[in-house]
């Protein structure tokens, strides 16, 4: 089969709504995927059902028909074949569709937050090169026919834009390549991975990736527990789900104790995955048979808390932006209009 893009988040948690929807209603997998070519948006989706089904039919297996597409995400097609090995499917599918519903509300999440500064950015650079590369140029003849010199500031602001003027060309593929690299870090999977990276690295910026680590790990904690599995195997598969370096060295120290038969929850405060308080939920729910629920009350947590550091950080980014893009107009316009309005005045 052509290669094809993966599906979003969004996409693969509405297939695996649909699938469990169909499991629940006691239709079998090879029918769900012929229902849901037959109601497929577009062509190209419907020849993904199609062979998806195919392989179905082959294999008797839904996991493998999945992977076969080469559009789902790894830790999907492994949640499907536990699923299907544990006899809890539509249970799994259902979970997944929470759980990618989730990443793709991060992920937008991530996207404004991303998006509005670049955005800011590059109006602040429009206006600026503006007001050097045509702006500037007429104070100047303004000035050499009142026979006065302009000031230093004035002189230094407009050799600058004299040069941009030059380099009109260079300034502009810059632009372009800003533009595409806001594009890249706001559109695609890969590139907000690459900036929460990089934005890892400053502090603020460092603690909520930790936090969208920890957010991960715990739903997908939530996820592999509810199926079934034993603390040792879902972390092992949670921990595929986390990006942070740290935050992944914590995890593998957990994964290590717990291999060596120390207590999960003991493991976890020690190496301060969680805070204490959640730790603490986790061990009572550990001994209702609970924790699983106690995971995913963790992840909703975290989630929620996600989105109020990233709305505090942009609502400390705006004015900070806007002081500064003021100040930059204030000082090339008072650089001229002072030594103006003073030659204006002394006529």
């Amino acid at each position: 089969m052509a290669e094809v893009k993966p599906l979003t988040n969004s996409e693969t948690a509405a297939f695996c709504s649909q699938m469990a929807m169909i499991l629940k209603s006691g239709i079998s997998s090879n029918e769900g995927l012929i229902l849901m070519s037959e109601d497929a948006a577009g062509d190209e989706e419907k020849k993904i059902l199609e062979a998806a089904n195919q392989v179905l039919m082959e294999t008797g297996s839904l996991h493998q028909a999945v992977k076969a597409t080469g559009i789902f995400p790894d830790y999907m097609v492994s949640m499907v074949r536990i699923g299907e090995e544990t006899g809890t499917l539509d249970t799994v599918m259902q979970s997944l569709s929470a759980y990618y519903s989730r990443e793709a509300g991060l992920a937008q999440t991530i996207k404004n937050a991303i998006t509005y500064p670049f955005i800011m950015i590059l109006l602040m650079i429009a206006v600026i090169l503006i007001l050097l590369t045509k702006v500037m140029p007429i104070f100047a003849q303004v000035f050499a026919q009142l026979g006065m010199s302009m000031g230093t500031v004035a002189k230094f602001f407009l050799a600058a834009g004299s040069f941009f003027s030059r380099n009109i060309i260079v300034l502009l593929i810059l632009l372009v390549l800003l533009a595409a690299l806001a594009a890249y870090f706001t559109l695609t999977s890969s590139g907000q991975k690459a900036f929460l990276r990089f934005a890892g690295t400053f502090k603020p910026a460092g603690h909520l990736s930790e936090h969208i680590s920890a957010y991960r790990f715990a739903s997908g904690m939530a996820l592999t527990l509810s199926s079934g599995l034993t603390p040792e195997t879902s972390m092992e598969m949670a921990c595929e789900l986390v990006e942070n370096s740290a935050f992944a060295s914590k995890l593998n120290k957990c994964r290590s104790d717990v291999s060596a038969g120390r207590d999960l929850c003991r493991s976890l405060l020690e190496n301060q995955v969680f805070s204490g308080v959640n730790t603490r939920l986790v061990s009572i729910a550990s001994k209702t048979g609970s924790i699983d629920q106690a995971m995913d009350d963790i992840a909703l947590q975290y989630e929620e808390e996600i989105d109020r550091r990233i709305d505090s950080m942009l609502a400390s980014i705006e004015p900070t932006l806007v002081i500064i893009l003021s100040v930059l107009v204030g000082a090339i316009l008072l650089s001229v209009m002072l030594p103006l309005l003073s030659i204006m005045s002394s006529l």
